[in-house]
């Protein structure tokens, strides 16, 4: 179960592991997340610096969550984990350079727009 923010903060990103996932993240405070069952079925896979903590499901490969690198203390969840909400609830999303990361270079840089039109009502 997520807490949802009033206004919610997504994001796609251009490292490696985000690249291959190509998933939409929801940014929450590691608070807001509370795992109410399957938590046995998690596994964390890092890399790298070791720093960002990724979840996926062992038995689907499904990777629902994980712990950000630039903020310790937040969550970036899958938002087609999110009972209820889709990637196309957004017309815009921002895609962060994770490949020059924030912590390594010292400025978050957002490279360009992912964008979502709908052609038929």
């Amino acid at each position: 179960m997520v807490n949802l923010p009033a206004e919610p903060r997504v994001r796609r990103c251009n490292c490696s592991i985000c690249t291959m996932k190509g998933v939409v993240m929801l940014d929450v405070l590691r608070s807001a997340l509370n795992i109410t069952h399957g938590e046995s079925a998690l596994t964390l896979y890092t890399f790298g610096t070791g720093e960002a903590k990724h979840r996926f499901c062992a038995k689907c490969g499904i990777h629902p969550f994980h712990q950000t690198r630039s903020d310790p203390d937040r969550w970036g969840i899958n938002v087609a984990c999110i009972d209820g909400m889709t990637i196309y609830d957004f017309s815009e999303v921002p895609v962060f350079d994770g490949r020059n990361h924030p912590v390594d270079t010292g400025k978050s840089v957002v490279l360009g727009t992912m964008r979502y039109e709908r052609f038929v009502d």
